[in-house]
This record gives structure tokens, C-alpha cells and sequence, in this order.
């Protein structure tokens, strides 16, 4: 990318960051409730995708969150343009803030990922943004102000977790790149510094699980909450993410998507590593027994920790943990 070209996308970025302008705040209670919708695969006029919109109105009004955020793999049909809108159309009607990434499936659609963030900012609601000069699109920050000013209290960090492998030697779904990783620990550092030196409580969410998941899985002494009916559909390169989100010290949970028949939450390392529930409908791909839902995460200001659960599409709540109170050692 020339200099001018890159100067004219951050220039064009920070305008639209003007103009869509909203500040995610910490409720008086000092609560911020996200729905997590993953992997809907919205394909218009399908029947499918009506059982998806019932699924994710009946969670929205159910919850009344402050953010929902699409781990990915939000529209897997044509024409993509007029999926997206029916898939956020429950979102926006309700005029709930919104964040999307990308998952391994949505740019197969006959759009690209640029053309695809280019529709999708354009929705009222929306904060997806992008940080030029690095791997994938939908890398960003959001921040959470505290509830009685303007001071950052908690931070979600949105990562694009790519697509396929790059390398015709590995058979495998793509990871996080260096790049996306050295953004990260430069970002948390500077949330730091602007915190008197002390990390803010962070969260994460991309598409496609890290290896570590698997790792986790396996422990036979990790509490596993949930349903996990797969082994996790990781990239076989690990690129080091999750080492610098515990050396980085900020990141309380990761929150991801694409293995449609997991839904479980694990602790690995002192950092909470969850699936969020596949909100699709039957005979898309394959589904999770139960049915489709959407993972709910309620943060605290000024506390390091959330309590999660599973709202399902008739309303009932299932798994729901807190941590780390649900996971310490006697």
C-alpha cells in the first residue's frame, strides 16, 4: 500500500469513526450485558434463516443488551448484501449498538471483506471499524466508559481470524497473524499507561478457535462447562496470541465461533476460552443438539471477572458460570 493510499484509509477511518460516533458506557449499576450471535450462515429466503431471526429476537428481548457482537460467519448465501441486512435487521430495529468480524465464510458470498465493511458501517449501530496496514479487516477496539464519566473502564478487542491457510503445504484454517498480534500488545500497553499503569479488564472475540482450546479440552483437570461434541477446528500453526494476551495480563475471556456443536466455556491459564452458541438452524452444515441460542456475558465495573450463560431460542438460560468465583481452587 503507498503512503498516500494509507493515509487517505486512516484519514477515511477516523471520519467515519466521527460521524458513527456512540459511546458504549457502563450501565448506573455498573453492568454491560453482550449477546454473542455466531455462525447465523444467513442465506435470504432460505427457511433456515427464519428460524435464526426468531432465535435472535427471542434473545434480544429476552436480554435488552447494551452490545450484540457476530463472532462471524454471519451470511453464507447470495445475494450477500440483502443477507446482511435481514440478519441485522433484528439488531437494529431494536437500535442496540453492533460489532461484526469476519468468520472463514462470509467473503464467499460474491463480496470481498472490504466490500462487506463498507456495507456494513453504513447501518445505524454500528461500530465495526478497521486498522489499516495489518492483516485481515475487522481489527479494533472498543472501549467501555464507566458509568458516572468518561474514563475507559473495560476493554473488547475484535480480531479478524482469517480465513485458510496461506501455505499450500498445510491443509488447515488460517491464525492470527504477527501483525494483528503486535497491534494487540501495543494497543493493551497503551490502555495501560493511560490507566495509571494497572491493565483494564479486556475480553476478546474472533471466528476461529486457538489451538489452546484444544489444549484446555484435554486437561483432564479443567472445568469444562457446556457442550463440546468436536474437537476444536484450530489452526495448526499456533502464532503466539494467547501468550501475549497472559503476558499482556488484560484479557479475562476469549469468545469465538465456527464449531457449530460447541458451545463449552473452559478455563486455561487463569483466561476463560468460550465458544458462543451457534445461532443458525438446523441442516446448516450441522447443528448442536438443543438448538440454536447465543451466548450472554455480563461484565462489573471495576471488577475483574463476568458471569456467562446460554440463552436458548425458547427463552431458557443454561450454563451459566461466573468467573473466576467458579473456578478457583479450594
Amino acid at each position: 500500500m503507498s503512503l498516500l493510499r494509507y493515509v487517505l484509509s486512516v484519514l477515511g477511518v477516523a471520519i467515519y469513526c466521527v460521524l458513527n460516533a456512540q459511546t458504549l458506557r457502563f450501565s448506573s449499576d455498573r453492568k454491560f450485558k453482550i449477546v454473542q450471535f455466531t455462525d447465523v450462515h444467513w442465506v435470504s429466503g432460505s427457511e433456515h434463516s427464519v428460524v435464526s431471526e426468531k432465535c435472535m429476537n427471542r434473545v434480544l428481548d429476552e436480554e435488552k443488551p447494551d452490545l450484540v457482537v457476530f463472532s462471524g460467519d454471519f451470511v453464507t448465501g447470495k445475494p450477500a448484501a440483502k443477507g446482511l441486512e435481514e440478519v441485522l435487521q433484528p439488531t437494529v430495529s431494536r437500535g442496540i449498538p453492533f460489532a461484526m468480524t469476519f468468520g472463514n465464510h462470509d467473503d464467499e458470498q460474491g463480496l470481498s471483506r472490504e466490500e462487506l465493511f463498507e456495507l456494513i458501517r453504513k447501518y445505524k449501530g454500528n461500530l465495526t471499524e478497521t486498522t489499516p496496514g495489518i492483516s485481515g479487516v475487522t481489527n479494533y477496539t472498543l472501549t467501555l466508559k464507566s458509568h458516572d464519566g468518561d474514563k475507559d473502564a473495560a476493554v473488547l478487542y475484535i480480531f479478524d481470524s482469517n480465513s485458510y491457510s496461506p501455505l499450500k503445504s498445510l491443509d488447515s484454517y488460517d491464525w492470527i497473524k504477527r501483525d494483528q498480534i503486535n497491534w494487540y500488545a501495543d494497543r493493551s500497553k497503551a490502555f495501560k499507561a493511560a490507566n495509571g499503569g494497572s491493565s483494564l479488564p479486556s475480553l476478546a472475540f474472533f471466528h476461529i478457535p486457538l489451538p489452546e482450546y484444544n489444549e484446555a479440552a484435554r486437561d483432564e483437570e479443567a472445568k469444562l462447562i457446556g457442550t463440546r461434541r468436536e474437537k476444536a477446528c484450530a489452526p495448526v500453526v499456533n502464532s503466539g496470541l494467547f501468550t501475549a494476551m497472559l503476558e499482556c495480563g488484560d484479557v479475562m475471556g476469549v469468545f469465538v465461533g465456527h464449531d457449530h456443536v460447541n458451545d463449552y466455556a473452559v478455563e486455561w491459564k487463569g483466561v476463560m476460552l468460550c465458544y458462543g452458541r451457534f445461532t443458525g438452524s438446523k441442516n446448516t452444515y450441522y447443528d448442536i443438539p438443543g438448538g440454536n441460542g447465543a451466548r450472554v456475558i455480563e461484565m462489573e465495573e471495576g471488577r475483574r471477572g463476568f458471569r456467562s450463560w446460554i440463552r436458548m431460542n425458547d427463552g431458557k438460560m443454561i450454563n451459566e458460570f461466573s468467573f473466576p468465583d467458579d473456578y478457583l481452587k479450594d
